[in-house]
C-alpha cells in the first residue's frame, strides 16, 4: 500500500494523460485539422474553415465525451463485480446486463424480418436501437434482481448471472440464423461497437445514467472494502449484505447497461481495467480504486477510439476489437513485471 503523496502524484500523472488523450482524440480523425486549429476552436475561437469547426463541436467533442463516459462506467462496473463475486474473472458481462442489451437490439433489427408486424414501430435508427438495447438490459437485470431476493450465495447469483447470459446469448444465435442477411449484417456492425454518432439530448441521458451509477456506488465504497475479506466479516462488521448486493447490482446495471444500449456491447474494458488500476496503485482500497478505474477506463477508451477511427482516413476499425488488441498486452506486461496479481 502506497503513501497518500504516491497516490496524489499517480492521480496527477493520470489526470494529465486524460487531458492529452482526450486532446488527441479530438485532433485525430478522417479529417485532417492543424492542431493549433483545434486548440483555438476548444478555446472558444473562430476558426477560418467553418467546416473545422462544425466537425470539432458537433461530431468529435460528443464522441470524445460519449468515449469518456462509456470508458469510465464499463471500468467501475468492472471493478464492482469483481469485489461482489471476489473473483477476478469476473466482469459487467457475468449478470447478462449486457447479453440483455444485446437481445434488445436483435430482436428489434432481426426480429422484423422474423415476425412481421412484431416490432410495429420498424425504426432501427440510433435512438430505437438504444431504446431496445436500454429495455433489454434492464429487463435482464430486473430477473437477476427478483433471483437475487431468493438466493442468498454469492457465488449462485454468479452462476444464474452467466446462465442469464448463455440464454440471451442463444436466442441472439437462434435469431440469426433465421434472419435474412441485410438484417444480420446490421446487427453485426452494431456489436463492433462504436462511441460515435450519439446525439446531445443522447449524451445527456447516458451523462445522467452513467453518474447516478457512479454515485450509488460511492455510497457502497466501505461496504465493498468489507466484502473483500468475505462475506462472514463484512456481516461483524454490520454491512447490509442483502442492500448492498442490491445496490452493486443497480449501480451495474446502470453502469454496463447505459454504456452498451449506447456504444453496443464492449467486452474488454470493464474485465481489465480494474487489473491495470491495482497493479499500478499496488491498492485494493476502494477509496483509490473507484477514482482510479474511472480514469484509467475513459483514457483506455479515448486511446482506443483514436487508434479505431485511423487518423487521416475514412475507414473506422470495431473498436471493440481494438480495445482487446491495445489492452491485453498492457495487463499481461504489467502482470509479468509485477510477478503477482494484486486482488
Amino acid at each position: 500500500m502506497g503513501s497518500p503523496n504516491t497516490y496524489r502524484l499517480g492521480f496527477l500523472l493520470l489526470l494529465v494523460g486524460l487531458v492529452v488523450c482526450f486532446g488527441l482524440n479530438i485532433g485525430l480523425g478522417s479529417v485532417s485539422i492543424p492542431f493549433s486549429q483545434t486548440l483555438q476552436a476548444l478555446m472558444g475561437g473562430s476558426l477560418e474553415n467553418q467546416s473545422w469547426e462544425y466537425i470539432i463541436w458537433n461530431y468529435r467533442v460528443p464522441k470524445a465525451f460519449t468515449a469518456i463516459l462509456v470508458g469510465s462506467g464499463l471500468a467501475l462496473s468492472g471493478l464492482l463485480m469483481q469485489t461482489l463475486f471476489r473473483n477476478p474473472l469476473a466482469g459487467p458481462f457475468v449478470l447478462g446486463i449486457s447479453s440483455g442489451a444485446s437481445l434488445g437490439a436483435a430482436l428489434l433489427i432481426m426480429g422484423t424480418s422474423l415476425f412481421p408486424g412484431f416490432v410495429a414501430f420498424g425504426l432501427t435508427n440510433d435512438i430505437s436501437l438504444a431504446v431496445a438495447a436500454s429495455i433489454g438490459s434492464f429487463l435482464v437485470l430486473l430477473a437477476v434482481m427478483v433471483v437475487a431476493a431468493k438466493v442468498k450465495d454469492t457465488m449462485a447469483l454468479l452462476i444464474i448471472g452467466l446462465m442469464f447470459g448463455s440464454i440471451t446469448a442463444a436466442i441472439v444465435s437462434v435469431l440469426s440464423y433465421f434472419t435474412d442477411a441485410e438484417k444480420l449484417q446490421q446487427f453485426v456492425y452494431w456489436s463492433f461497437g462504436s462511441v460515435g454518432n450519439l446525439s446531445g439530448g443522447q449524451l445527456w441521458i447516458l451523462f445522467t445514467i452513467t453518474l447516478l451509477g457512479i454515485l450509488l456506488s460511492i455510497l457502497c465504497i466501505k461496504a465493498l472494502n468489507s466484502f473483500l475479506l468475505g462475506e462472514n466479516y463484512a456481516r461483524s462488521m454490520g454491512v447490509d449484505l442483502k442492500k448492498t448486493r442490491y445496490l452493486v447490482i443497480i449501480a451495474t446495471g446502470l453502469l454496463a447497461g447505459g454504456a452498451t444500449a449506447f456504444a453496443g456491447p464492449i467486452a474488454f474494458v470493464g474485465l481489465a481495467v480494474p487489473h491495470l488500476a491495482r497493479q499500478v496503485f499496488n491498492v485494493t482500497d476502494h477509496k483509490v480504486l473507484v477514482p482510479a478505474v474511472l480514469v484509467c477506463g475513459a483514457i483506455l477508451m479515448l486511446l482506443c477510439d483514436t487508434v479505431a477511427q485511423l487518423p487521416n482516413s475514412a475507414s473506422v476499425l470495431p473498436i471493440n476489437a481494438i480495445t482487446s488488441i491495445l489492452g491485453a498486452p498492457v495487463v499481461i506486461w504489467l502482470l509479468v513485471r509485477k510477478r503477482r496479481m494484486v486482488f
